[in-house]
């Protein structure tokens, strides 16, 4: 493994550890996430684009990685810090170490450093630029750190979307994905992709759906094209104000698709619809989130992972907030009053986290085969 390594924030807060995975420097902004498992499907979640990632869970690497348990093509955190990194996983399906796994990747990691007191300055003080580094001081990394790049400059999504379109077949995108129940599709779902992970594709393939990804600068014209039973907008990384394109395609879609936005999507739905987006100061990043539905008065425990949140102010009569955050009360999910459009903040797809959110791709078709028959009728015979 490599040698010492540090952590160095941007308001110069230092720890000192082991270097794992690559050796070298790399920055971003500095995130914390929640989940005691999945370190694999959060390495490799697109949202994480741009970031160095904490995991709160004191170890990491004990079951290994494997072949199946990927949310994209490769690892898009740009570092890893836990408190412990297991050296010799134990599990049936492992195929290597998180250490290998970083390296062959060329991502750095840093171990040994006391994860909940970072994360305590992380909450204290809110999320903050960061870089892991090793054979620089401390000062020499800061004054790097000063002059690089910051994460709210620069849209992600154009990092991390598909840069043409593509079917979703699940033997033939990363290698060894997780293959599908082999029902014969009978709807058609086109995916923006802002940052899609596997399991949104793997879900609605398993739901009976044919599933197309499209780039996320996709106009309304190609996507309606393509003849979809349903639009899904996907979640992604970054500042959502970036997204202009996203907002007039979605505008463009509304009553002529039914349309789910999940995360990022749930954003630019809501920017869509007249409201704004702010920075929360420490994000909602893991598997253990609680979100109220307004009219059924159920809780669920959701997994998420956003740095961005939608202020309802400002939106337009016809969409209603439908979910908040009971832990802070923001939005986590939105519906049109007419037409079938719904989004969610949190990540129903799970991976990692509960599964216990899956009903929202059951409700998407849903809305979808409700639809159709009236899309096939005259819109006085409809109205």
């Amino acid at each position: 493994m490599p040698d010492k390594a540090l952590l160095v924030l941007e308001d110069g807060t230092t720890f000192a550890g082991e270097g794992f995975g690559a050796a070298g420097r790399t920055h971003g902004e500095v995130v914390f996430a929640t989940a005691m498992t999945g370190y694999q499907e959060m390495l490799t979640d697109p949202s994480f684009a741009g970031q160095v990632l904490v995991m709160t869970y004191p170890l990491a690497g004990n079951y290994g990685i494997n072949g199946e348990d990927v949310e994209s093509q490769r690892i898009r955190v740009r570092g890893l810090v836990v408190r412990e990194v297991c050296e010799k996983p134990s599990h049936w399906r492992s195929d290597m170490t998180l250490h290998e796994y970083l390296l062959s990747e060329g991502v750095p990691g840093i171990a040994g450093i006391d994860t909940r007191a970072l994360t305590r300055r992380l909450r204290t003080a809110g999320v903050m630029m960061g870089t892991i580094t090793t054979g620089e001081t401390a000062e020499e990394a800061l004054e790097r750190l000063r002059s690089a790049s910051r994460y709210s400059d620069t849209d992600l999504v154009e990092e991390v979307s598909t840069s043409t379109a593509y079917e979703w077949a699940s033997s033939s995108l990363g290698g060894s994905v997780q293959s599908d129940s082999g029902v014969e599709p009978r709807r058609h779902i086109v995916i923006v992709d802002s940052g899609v992970k596997y399991n949104i594709m793997r879900l609605l393939a398993q739901r009976g759906c044919r599933v197309t990804a499209l780039p996320s600068h996709a106009s309304a014209g190609e996507i309606l094209g393509l003849a979809p039973d349903g639009v899904l907008f996907s979640p992604g990384p970054g500042d959502p104000a970036f997204l202009d394109y996203e907002v007039a395609t979605m505008q463009s879609i509304i009553g002529r698709a039914p349309v789910l936005g999940i995360c990022l999507g749930h954003q630019v739905l809501a920017r869509a619809f007249g409201a704004s987006t702010f920075k929360l100061k420490f994000g909602h990043r893991g598997a253990n989130h609680p979100v109220h539905d307004l009219e059924s008065g159920r809780v669920h425990i959701t997994a998420q992972n956003h740095g961005y949140a939608v202020d309802p102010e400002g939106l337009s009569s016809d969409i209603e907030v439908a979910q908040v955050h009971l832990n802070d009360g923001t939005c986590e999910g939105l519906r049109h009053r007419r037409e079938p459009v719904i989004s969610i903040q949190y990540h129903s797809e799970a991976s990692p986290g509960p599964q216990d959110n899956v009903y929202v791709f059951d409700r998407f078709i849903d809305m979808i085969e409700e639809f159709l028959p009236k899309a096939s009728r005259p819109k006085e015979e409809v109205a």
